[in-house]
């Protein structure tokens, strides 16, 4: 029975190669793609994060994000400019007595609720149609008066804008108080459009600016636009802001800090951002040796003209124990979809197997001495 139990002791140390773990090691993990004979276990690469290999990674295609480009600000004129939809209050003045344009003893003409038509023109009675859209009130005014003064000579034209419909941009979302506003003037810009809608929600996760114009869809962050005036998009009758928070994520498991899918706080994060943000390495388990980031790249990015990953999967691997390795981390851009992988570090391991083996030994020093 002595026998017995020691062999029993024996066999649970040597089970505790196999304790269970929160992460692998590195080399179970990349190992995998030499020792397995499933060629689609085998098919990824591994890429180490080194200064001399920055370059290459950064001419590859970047997965996970949608490219949108966005304009920069065009100031147009302080004042407001007639656009079609725009309703217009016109006078028309005379002081000749026998006017076509007024009846006699009459020297004001009143035309309320002229309405800009759809080609830019109001209708004007002797004149017909004059093209008033693009123009500002006062332009507009003595362009409307020139006609008339061909009619009657002492023609004079007071002209104002009632109402501008033609002119409203919707601010559709993200905001306290969303809605379609009037552009104030030709130089409203989208944060002018933001801040009248009450601002972005404080709670929004690094807010995002989306601009339709037509056919067309702009983006970029509510940040950049704060930090360069020139982004501040002037804006044009019918476009369609809209805030919404930033989609984009990374996940993170292993021997980390925080096991989750974290959103992305800032346009751009780096391997050691990301590293921070997950709470770093777990120190009791943790391998500063063996970070692992596991990207995905669509098929058609594979091999693309110019540079790119070789495999679709591929696994770059961090150092955080070399001076190359860390600053190398800080330069290593992370992408939305990415997982951050913390392995195990050896030593954990060991120590565990040495845990259970004193632990056996022990079961097996009392089983003897009964």
């Amino acid at each position: 029975m002595l026998r017995l139990g020691l062999g029993a002791a024996l066999g649970l140390a040597l089970a505790g190669c196999n304790l269970p773990r929160g992460a692998g090691l590195e080399s179970e993990v990349l190992g995998m793609r030499s020792s397995s004979a499933d060629p689609a276990v085998r098919d990824f690469a591994v890429e180490p994060v080194t200064r001399a290999a920055l370059p290459v990674y950064a001419a590859w295609p970047r997965p996970g994000e949608e490219p949108m480009g966005w304009l920069e600000r065009q100031d147009g004129p302080a004042n407001r400019v007639i656009a079609p939809g725009d309703v217009l209050a016109i006078r028309l003045w005379t002081n000749e007595a026998n006017s076509l344009l007024a009846a006699p003893g009459q020297r004001a003409i009143a035309m309320d609720g002229v309405t800009v038509s759809s080609t830019g023109s109001v209708f004007m009675p002797y004149v017909g149609n004059v093209k008033v859209s693009g123009m500002s009130p006062d332009r507009a005014r003595e362009v409307i008066e020139a006609q008339f003064v061909e009619v009657s000579p002492s023609a004079q034209v007071q002209l104002e804008v009632a109402e501008s419909t033609g002119t409203l941009v919707s601010l559709v979302g993200g905001v306290q108080s969303p809605g379609t506003y009037p552009m104030r003037n030709q130089s409203y810009t989208v944060l002018s459009l933001i801040a009248e809608g009450g601002g972005v929600i404080e709670e929004m996760n690094n807010p995002q600016i989306r601009l339709i114009r037509g056919d067309a869809i702009y983006g970029t962050s509510i940040d950049r636009l704060f930090s360069d005036p020139r982004l501040d998009t002037t804006l044009r009758p019918g476009d369609k802001v809209i805030v919404e928070p930033d989609e984009r994520f990374f996940l993170s498991l292993g021997a980390a800090g925080r096991e989750a899918r974290h959103p992305f706080p800032t346009d751009q994060m780096n391997a050691l951002e990301a590293l921070s943000i997950i709470g770093g390495l777990n120190d009791a388990r943790g391998n500063p040796k063996g970070i692992l980031i596991l990207r995905n790249y669509p098929l058609p990015m594979v091999g693309a003209e110019g540079g790119g990953p070789t495999h679709e999967r591929v696994v770059f691997t961090l150092d955080l124990t070399t001076a190359d390795g860390l600053f190398s981390a800080g330069q290593f851009p992370i992408l939305s979809g990415d997982l951050v992988y913390a392995t195990e570090s050896p030593l954990t391991a060991a120590d565990s197997i040495l845990a259970a083996l004193g632990t056996s030994l022990g079961i097996a020093s009392r089983a003897r001495g009964l």
